[in-house]
C-alpha cells in the first residue's frame, strides 16, 4: 500500500488530495464531497478505509482553495466542482501509474451532482461507476438522462427531502441505477453503522463494475470477497 499527498494542477491553482494506492488495486474512487466540507470529511474517510480494506485504491482532494471554501457561491457552484472533478479524473488517466485503473466517483451531498456531470461528460469509457451518499442528483438534472455510468444511489431513511428528491432524480435516469434506503440514518449518516451500510453497498457497487477479472490481485483481496 501507497499513501502519498499528491497535487493536481488546475489554471492558477493546485488541488491538494490524499492518495491510497494498492499495486494490485481493484479500481481507484476519487471521493467528491460536499458543500463546506473538504478531503479531511471524517465520514468519507471512513468510508474510503473500508474501501480500501476491500483492495479499492481511494482518492480524497480538496475542490476548493480554502478562500473559496468560505464562498457559499463557490461551494454550490456544480459547474465549477464538475469541471475539477473532471480534471483529477483526467489526470490520473493520462498518468502512467494509474492509466490502467478502472474509475469510481463516491459523491456526497452537493459532490453527488459533481459526480454526475462529469461521470456524464467523461462517459463509461472513463468513469465505470457513481455512488451518492446522501446526495443532490437533483442539481444536476439537466445531466441525469444523458448519464449512462451506472449509479448508486444511498440516502437515509430519516432524510425525508433528500430522499424525495433522490426518488425524482432516480425516474429521470435511464442508465443501469439503484436507489438504496439506509433505514434510521439521518442526512449526515452520524448513526452508528449507518456509515457502514454505505461503505458495504458501495463497495458492492464498485466490485459489480470496476473490477477486471484478468486483474491479479492478492489472495487476502479475493479470500474478502
Amino acid at each position: 500500500m501507497t499513501n502519498m499527498l499528491i497535487d493536481i494542477p488546475v489554471h492558477d491553482m493546485v488541488l491538494k488530495g490524499d492518495l491510497i494506492h494498492f499495486t494490485n488495486s481493484a479500481g481507484l474512487i476519487i471521493f467528491s464531497h460536499g458543500s463546506g466540507s473538504s478531503r479531511l470529511s471524517p465520514r468519507n474517510r471512513k468510508v474510503a478505509q473500508i474501501l480500501n480494506k476491500k483492495g479499492f485504491s481511494t482518492f480524497l482532494f480538496d475542490l476548493l482553495s480554502p478562500e473559496e471554501a468560505t464562498r457559499k457561491e463557490k461551494r454550490f457552484d456544480i459547474e465549477l466542482l464538475s469541471k475539477r472533478l473532471l480534471t483529477v479524473a483526467e489526470w490520473f488517466k493520462n498518468d502512467f501509474r494509474f492509466k490502467d485503473l478502472n474509475i469510481g466517483l463516491f459523491g456526497a451531498s452537493t459532490g453527488s451532482a459533481s459526480a454526475i456531470q462529469a461521470a456524464t461528460t467523461l462517459g463509461e469509457g472513463i468513469i465505470q461507476a457513481v455512488v451518492s451518499r446522501g446526495g443532490r442528483p437533483d442539481l444536476a438534472k439537466r445531466y441525469l438522462k444523458l448519464l449512462k455510468t451506472p449509479t448508486l444511489l444511498l440516502v437515509g431513511g430519516n432524510d425525508k427531502l433528500v430522499l424525495e428528491l433522490n426518488e425524482i432524480a432516480y425516474n429521470i435516469m435511464t442508465c443501469p441505477k439503484k436507489l438504496t434506503v439506509i433505514e434510521g440514518a439521518s442526512h449526515l449518516f452520524e448513526e452508528p453503522g449507518t456509515l457502514e451500510q454505505v461503505a458495504e453497498e458501495a463497495s458492492s457497487w464498485f466490485r459489480q463494475y470496476l473490477f477486471w477479472p484478468t486483474i491479479k490481485v492478492s489472495k487476502d483481496f479475493i479470500d474478502e470477497w
